[in-house]
């Protein structure tokens, strides 16, 4: 029997997974160190509420991703039976979202028989809606150049900003080599300095001069003031049911699909078909060692997180979603550069906490229209450099089933910070108070509406654009000289992906070991910013 050992059962793994099973006759065995699947993806349950680390737009401008995800989990029909235009299109191809009226994938099996219907193992179609919270105020984000916007900012500081912007494109930063350039070259430095600066700082942890314009490149795209308007004047004309908006900068969708109970949920059910296709995942394990030779790996060791036990797993091929400097660890190079660069490449890592409330105060918000003051966004950006919270999430705007309680509003405050700093070290209670505290400093909350939080820490969530990276061109040639050795994911490729982008990363490996294209393509993914119109599947 030949086996694939896959480290990780995040998306890039669990569908590298799925897919051999589907297309080879390859085994997969997946070595997951966490308690569950989905990684950065999975969906924490507190007391029947769920959180979801990050927030996950299930977007895709990739057709293949697209049928992937509505093949695991199909539409709800209540989102689609009275909508028979909803389709997807793009280039002149149209193609609809209705359940009945997706095309059958030829991998699609007895798993999906009436036997196995679920009523909550759907995707919902939601209405996207981001702002920005500064000087406790709300602005649109983007940035629009509406009444709101100018009243917020003040006719004097809103001219400032369109002289600068207008200063950018008339004598842009020729250098573009940092982040710092991106933005200015895009927005202006003024838009820069009032909009982009603080915030992408307390991301990151360090100046936007030290970040690489890569990440730029590969976060925002295309995005830039005169696409912001030109998406906003084109509103009015655009076919309201066309929920794949390909043509539409990513972050300036309107419509995303969801799963009903979090996006763990998609990741758990791919989890189940392959067990049941004879695939094996094994959680709480690590793999702590890779044997290898003539440029070959021929076996891992990997720990029981349970029992300390360690066993040796031989395998024809391994796909890695580990960190690269994990990684190459295990695979102990004999050049001490490689090794180095590997060992210092950095990572940010990620607090959320889960606050349920009875209530929440409107601070002048008039978008609101729940009774609890409930505001209507999936998150907000908090710009605010007095307080450390970087972004929040209302939850029962993702899905109503994400609540317990439908009359309560749970929030996920998230923290980018550094495994061992002052946020990372408090203590979990004194944590959630904190953040209960910062809530209520701006102006969203009274501490007296509070009535339970929790707190979740993960680990090297966001691979950072800076310090040892600028020398990741060297570790990469090192393990493309491994011939069965297939890095895959966020961290396994050591770059800032959406799940969509991992799970491209997935197939191209899986593409390369049974022969459809070469092992190169991988890198490709999310490299250049028209990666998806050009070189998606459908």
């Amino acid at each position: 029997m030949k086996t694939a050992v896959i480290a990780g059962a995040g998306p890039a793994g669990l569908t590298a997974a799925l897919e051999l099973l589907r297309r080879s006759d390859i085994t997969p065995i997946v070595f997951e160190a966490d308690t569950q699947v989905g990684g950065i993806s999975k969906t924490i349950d507190y007391r029947g509420n769920r959180m979801d680390l990050g927030g996950h737009r299930f977007f895709s401008k990739s057709d293949w991703v697209m049928r992937w995800w509505q093949e695991i989990l199909p539409i709800e029909r209540s989102d689609t039976q009275d909508s028979d235009d909803l389709r997807i299109s793009y280039q002149g191809q149209s193609r609809s979202l209705r359940p009945d009226a997706r095309p059958p994938l030829s991998s699609r099996s007895s798993l999906n028989s009436s036997s196995n219907i679920n009523a909550d193992a759907v995707m919902l179609i939601r209405q996207r809606l981001s702002r920005i919270f500064y000087r406790r105020r709300f602005f649109d984000y983007p940035l629009a150049l509406n009444a709101s916007t100018l009243k917020n900012l003040g006719a004097l500081e809103a001219l400032k900003i369109g002289l600068s912007y207008g200063r950018a494109r008339l004598t842009p930063r020729m250098s573009e080599t940092s982040l710092e350039d991106f933005f200015i070259n895009r927005f202006g430095n003024r838009l820069y300095q009032t909009f982009f600066r603080d915030y992408t700082e307390k991301v990151w942890g360090v100046p936007c001069t030290d970040i690489s314009a890569e990440w730029g490149a590969q976060r925002i795209k295309g995005l830039s003031v005169s696409k912001a308007i030109g998406h906003a004047l084109s509103r009015p004309f655009r076919h309201s049911s066309d929920a794949a908006q390909k043509q539409i900068e990513t972050s300036l969708i309107e419509r995303f699909l969801y799963p009903k109970l979090g996006p763990g949920q998609m990741w758990e059910e791919v989890a189940r078909r392959i067990s049941d296709l004879g695939g094996r995942i094994h959680l709480r394990h690590r793999i702590v060692g890779i044997e290898h030779e003539s440029a070959k790996i021929s076996a891992v060791t990997v720990l029981d997180e349970e029992t300390g036990m360690r066993q040796r797993v031989a395998c024809a091929h391994f796909i890695s979603t580990m960190p690269i400097s994990d990684l190459i660890a295990c695979l102990q190079p004999p050049d001490l550069r490689v090794q180095r660069i590997a060992g210092e490449l950095p990572y940010r890592d990620f607090m959320t906490v889960g606050l349920l409330l009875k209530r929440m105060n409107s601070t002048g918000n008039r978008s609101i229209t729940s009774s609890n003051g409930m505001p209507p966004d999936n998150w907000i950006y908090i710009q605010d450099a007095d307080v450390r919270i970087g972004r929040l999430q209302v939850f029962n705007n993702w899905s109503p089933a994400m609540v317990a309680d439908p009359s309560s509003i749970w929030l996920g405050l998230e923290y980018f910070c550094r495994e061992g700093d002052d946020l990372w070290r408090m203590e979990d209670g004194r944590f959630v108070d904190f953040a209960a505290s910062e809530l209520e400093k701006i102006g969203l909350v009274d501490r007296k509406d509070v009535l339970d939080g929790t707190l979740v820490r993960v680990r090297k969530a966001y691979p950072a654009y800076f310090g040892a990276y600028a020398e990741f061109d060297r570790v990469k040639p090192y393990l493309d000289g491994f011939t069965n050795l297939y890095p895959v994911g966020r961290n396994g490729m050591h770059r800032y992906n959406n799940q969509d982008h991992s799970m491209l990363a997935a197939k191209c490996a899986v593409d390369s070991i049974t022969g459809a294209a070469h092992k190169r393509d991988i890198w490709l993914v999310n490299a250049e910013d028209e990666y998806h119109e050009q070189r998606s599947a459908s």
